[in-house]
């Protein structure tokens, strides 16, 4: 089967090649429909239509491509086969609906390199990306800033392309996804001494403080380290605090924050208890 849809996929009529590719996007959400994807070699062929004329055709295509790239044997096949500067293109000139899906495929890829998605100005894009009006894809930009920041090169990167200022705005967004990815992405920047400064700059010290003051639910609290859950803003919002602890400019502005986290370590859950603990330690070391 995985032959004749091959040859399907570039057949002269946009129907059959948008039903092509979505027979392959159901094959993908299932191990061996995966496995054959990749044993066939169909991730080039499925991506062709990227360009399609078709909608349709090109939405399944990118469907079928964030599918596989779930597991990690799927993301290093399309690293692979080089998609990733074509990807990082298409979130300037596709749909929305297909710029989340792309969004999502970079998540997943860069978990296993960043060099492709950095060489193609992918910080560029996502910072570009972190205006945009649809929550969830300034929640997936900001998100895939952290994924591609953790190399030196990148956080350098983040710095040069201000991404940083255009973060800590995000802090006060209305949608809690989008404050949580955010903050993480201010947590991986500011590991550079340049970062923090960047940060403190940009004000991020303030709206870190006002966000770990306002996002009190116990659902929120549990947050920062788990990027994919809903209770994401406290914890990674107090692991970004204590970035900018290590500064110390952060650390004065920030002492006025440690009876909060105080309460927090004292009523939290053993995560939460856990990173304000580090972040009390960081803010009232003296030398």
């Amino acid at each position: 089967m995985a032959k004749s849809l091959k040859k399907l996929l570039g057949d002269s009529d946009g129907t059959v090649r948008w039903k092509a590719t979505e027979v392959l996007f159901i094959c993908s959400n299932h191990a061996i429909g995966r496995d054959a994807i990749l044993e066939f070699d169909l991730i080039q062929p499925i991506s062709a239509l990227f360009d399609d004329k078709h909608e349709d055709a090109r939405l399944m295509s990118h469907r079928a491509v964030e599918s596989v790239s779930h597991t990690v044997n799927g993301a290093q096949g399309i690293v692979n086969a080089n998609l990733i500067k074509k990807l990082v293109e298409k979130l300037k000139t596709e749909t929305d609906e297909i710029k989340q899906l792309v969004l999502d495929t970079l998540h997943y890829c860069m978990k296993v390199d960043t060099n492709q998605a950095l060489a193609a100005q992918a910080m560029e894009v996502f910072t570009s990306l972190l205006g945009h009006e649809t929550w969830e894809i300034r929640g997936k930009a900001a998100r895939d800033i952290m994924d591609i920041s953790f190399p030196l090169e990148s956080k350098k990167r983040a710095v040069k392309v201000r991404c940083i200022p255009v973060l800590v705005k995000l802090l006060a967004d209305k949608h809690f996804h989008v404050r949580a990815q955010a903050a993480g992405a201010l947590m991986s920047i500011a590991i550079t001494t340049e970062g923090k400064r960047e940060s403190i700059s940009a004000g991020a010290v303030e709206a870190l403080m006002k966000l770990l003051q306002s996002d009190d639910s116990s659902d929120v609290r549990l947050n920062v380290i788990k990027v994919n859950t809903c209770s994401n803003v406290r914890l990674l919002t107090v692991k970004a605090i204590t970035m900018l602890a290590e500064a110390p400019s952060g650390r004065e502005k920030l002492t006025a924050i440690v009876p909060t986290l105080r309460d927090i370590a004292n009523t939290g859950g053993p995560m939460m208890q856990k990173v304000a603990k580090t972040a009390i330690n960081v803010i009232t070391w003296q030398p």
